[in-house]
């Protein structure tokens, strides 16, 4: 993993607005593969159904590697458009689970803003925030099945990577998985004879897919945003009940990355891309530390939106070893408005004056596309921001690096 020599180095948290051409073949090839009469039709005419949907991804994945690039980012993916979801793309790739939509459970991520903020919630697009979603449930051995959809996403990575145009960037590629605490959070173990054996098995099989990342040759990220959303709902029934529920996970965690080298490794904590008030949000002292447990060689933090922007004072005391790297976000998915380059440099600053200008790497708060059809802004605006972010790393190096 690369580190900040001589200026600053800028990257992403990941999720990229998928095009909507993509999305149009994508629910295309789904409504075919659920009818064989359909996806006979699909064969004998040619290029159409999941052929078509995977040529346009790998079109896609070109595109937005090459954009990333041609933008001036130096860490970039594949904007995960291969997945659904940030999270939920998992369960199509473990066995194990059924989902049951009758069933339903509270949304405990979300913590006690919903208590806090009925009247938001029930006019905003979460109504189900105050009655739940359904459950998704360990009902057998859970096990990674997804082999042939995470090297296909792998190979459209590598060929994008390949193009002469992006290799000329010489930027660093990275791919993003989801970490054992994030892994079917709506989820009932009905199978597992205790927690810690069903959340090692979580991770044991999402090893696989780390595997796959690493040996591909990319900058392997577990994304963890349940690890930090968790905190409110479980710290208000009592001292150290997060501590234990988080521990497990970090534990769960390290043991699928064993073998992996730490400098190949970033870790995302955040507080989801949902747009709600957030007050329940973990505060990054309470965390850090469980946090810094990963076997990461870089951890990518909020710390652009209004919630968060303050916690840089924390690094002033938190002991970040001197062999890794902080990313924080220095732009946001939270707002439309496009960040000034300056107050990016002003933000990047802000770290370098506590870690060291090479042990920071500008990046986002989180994804702007949280699932497939999420948009937090507008593309417009998402690519405006990314152009901000490389900006002010210019301005920051200028400064710090002279």
């Amino acid at each position: 993993m690369k580190r900040s020599e001589g200026r600053f180095l800028t990257t992403h948290v990941g999720s990229v607005i998928r095009p909507s051409r993509l999305l149009d073949l994508a629910a295309a090839s789904a409504s075919a593969s659920a009818s064989a009469s359909a996806s006979a039709s699909a064969s004998a005419e040619g290029p159409t159904g999941q052929a078509a949907y995977e040529a346009e991804l790998t079109a896609d994945v070109a595109e937005v590697v090459r954009r990333q690039a041609a933008c001036g980012l130096d860490v970039v993916n594949d904007g995960e458009f291969g997945k659904a979801s940030w999270s939920n793309y998992i369960l199509g790739r473990i066995s194990g689970y059924e989902v049951r939509p009758e069933q339903l459970v509270p949304l405990d991520w979300l913590g006690r803003d919903r208590d806090r903020f009925p009247g938001f919630f029930e006019a905003s697009d979460m109504p189900r925030a105050l009655v739940g979603a359904p459950a998704e449930v360990c009902v057998g051995p859970i096990a990674y099945t997804g082999r042939a959809l995470i090297d296909r996403d792998l190979k459209n990575l590598a060929a994008a990577g390949d193009d002469p145009g992006v290799r000329a960037e010489d930027v660093e590629l990275f791919f993003t998985t989801v970490a054992p605490a994030s892994t079917a959070y709506q989820g009932i173990n009905e199978y597992y004879a205790s927690e810690e054996e069903y959340v090692f098995a979580i991770a044991e099989a999402l090893r696989e897919e780390y595997l796959a990342v690493h040996d591909a040759g990319f900058i392997l990220q577990v994304d963890d945003a349940v690890l930090a959303n968790m905190y409110d709902h479980l710290h208000s029934q009592g001292e150290g009940v997060w501590e234990r529920w988080a521990d497990l996970r970090i534990d769960a965690l390290n043991h699928a990355l064993r073998g992996i080298p730490a400098e190949d490794v970033r870790y995302h904590v955040c507080y989801g891309s949902w747009h709600v008030p957030h007050v329940a949000d973990a505060p990054l002292d309470a965390i850090v530390g469980h946090m810094l447990r990963v076997n990461a060689g870089a951890y990518s933090i909020e710390a652009a939106n209004p919630r968060h922007e303050h916690e840089w004072t924390v690094w002033e005391e938190a002991p970040l070893p001197d062999d890794k790297t902080l990313i924080p976000g220095v732009i946001t998915h939270h707002t439309t408005t496009v960040e000034h380059p300056l107050l990016v440099a002003q933000r990047i600053e802000r770290y370098a004056r506590i870690l060291g200008p090479e042990r920071v790497i500008a990046g986002s708060d989180c994804g702007f596309a949280q699932s497939e059809r999420t948009q937090r802004v507008h593309p417009e605006v998402m690519w405006a921001k990314y152009a901000a972010l490389v900006e002010g790393a210019e301005i920051a190096s200028k400064r710090c690096f002279g």
